[in-house]
């Protein structure tokens, strides 16, 4: 773990962050690196298209942890799922939609009591 500003950083962590280039990036760390207060962070999306999908190294100083969000809707759920895809997280994917399965039964089960 690393800490920024009081703040704790772990791999997982989702981050948002300025490049070396000074482009704004949100992704989530996929490693702590051996090299003190250097980040592996897994772009999700960039200003700059060329870096998404990639792992880049960032300066732990210049991250700001995102804020953990509880999923409420479907709609919600569906873009996670899209983006469990784009990063090839499996398991996320398979947990994102056991959840979005579940939300559909509970409306289903809803509709069949009326």
């Amino acid at each position: 773990m690393f800490s920024n500003n009081n703040t704790l950083l772990k791999t997982g962590d989702w981050i948002k962050a300025k490049s070396w280039d000074g482009e704004l990036i949100i992704g989530y760390i996929e490693a702590l690196s051996s090299i003190e207060g250097v980040l592996k962070v897994k772009v999700v999306t960039s200003d700059n298209n060329q870096t998404v999908g990639k792992t880049i190294p960032i300066i732990s100083q210049q991250v700001k942890k995102l804020p953990v969000s509880n999923v409420t809707n479907k709609a919600q759920i569906e873009f996670l799922l899209d983006l469990a895809l784009l990063t090839g997280d499996k398991e996320w994917f398979l947990a994102l939609s056991s959840e979005l399965n579940a939300m559909k039964q509970l409306v289903n089960g809803v509709h069949s009591e009326q």
